[in-house]
């Protein structure tokens, strides 16, 4: 019964993990010969941060495991994996059976991440929740930074740039700029390039573009981190409403995500 409840307790902490956006493992020892510290069915959570929950039997085997789990979650795939628990295998241990584990991982989402919360950040939440982003929200003003208007996504008030320079940004970031004005784009921009973001795009005409880039560039900025940015944003579908123009911002990322090319399937052979 004891058994039992932890298990409950391992299933709904990796649960509350996945609700919030992180990665993490799950280490089940699936098969035991022989001496094992272990038994069949044991499991053990792992986190991004090393920390664990539960236990497949303690001791080399599960420190393994942690590193092998960590290892797995960096590069987000599954493995199965069989060890030896003697003298021959790479744990060096005495027992002299033999222990098979598998690792599922529990990836976490692509964010979303959208510096502004107007109208077209408004479409974006809803077209980003649609292709299973997980939404990050930047906003300086209250009434535009609420759950109410963006639910289920995480929302950061106050100074956009500030919030862009403590945001974690990775490979998995797609970064879209929609401020209210030139300077909250600037400051957003400049706290984002240069820092592995999937994607950054920045919305206004190719002349606010220009003026853009030439003041991050006499502020220090990089003319290749500029040069990767996606601006104008969004790809020529046409049409200028909100809805269209959140279209063509979330089409563009999707053709870089994936790996695309501009052409119409018919056209593919």
């Amino acid at each position: 019964m004891e058994g039992e409840i932890m298990e409950y307790v391992i299933l709904e902490k990796l649960a509350a993990e996945v609700r919030a956006n992180r990665k993490a493992a799950l280490v089940t020892l699936v098969e035991e010969q022989g001496s094992s510290p272990g038994k069949k069915g044991f499991m053990m959570a792992v986190f991004e941060d090393g920390s664990t929950l539960g236990t497949i039997g303690g001791g080399s085997l599960e420190k393994k495991a942690t590193e092998y789990a960590l290892l797995c979650m960096s590069e987000g795939t599954n493995k199965y994996l069989e060890m030896e628990l003697d003298d021959t295998g790479e744990l060096h241990m005495q027992c002299g059976g033999r222990a098979s584990i598998f690792i599922k991982v529990f990836k976490a989402k692509d964010r979303l991440v959208i510096a502004g919360g107007g109208h077209i950040a408004l479409e974006l939440h809803k077209l980003g929740r649609l292709m299973g982003f997980h939404i990050v929200i930047m906003e300086d003003r209250d009434e535009y930074g609420n759950t109410e208007r963006f639910p289920n996504c995480d929302i950061h008030v106050g100074d956009i740039g500030e919030c862009m320079r403590k945001y974690p940004l990775d490979k998995d970031c797609y970064v879209v700029i929609v401020t209210r004005g030139h300077g909250s784009d600037a400051d957003a921009l400049k706290a984002a390039i240069g820092r592995g973001a999937g994607y950054i795009g920045m919305i206004g005409s190719r002349q606010k573009t220009k003026y853009v880039f030439n003041r991050l560039l006499s502020e220090g900025c990089k003319q290749e981190d500029l040069e990767a940015v996606y601006a104008p944003i969004g790809l020529g579908l046409g049409g200028d409403s909100h809805q269209e123009i959140a279209l063509s911002i979330i089409a563009e990322i999707m053709l870089v995500k994936n790996g695309g090319c501009l052409k119409h399937m018919r056209d593919l052979k």
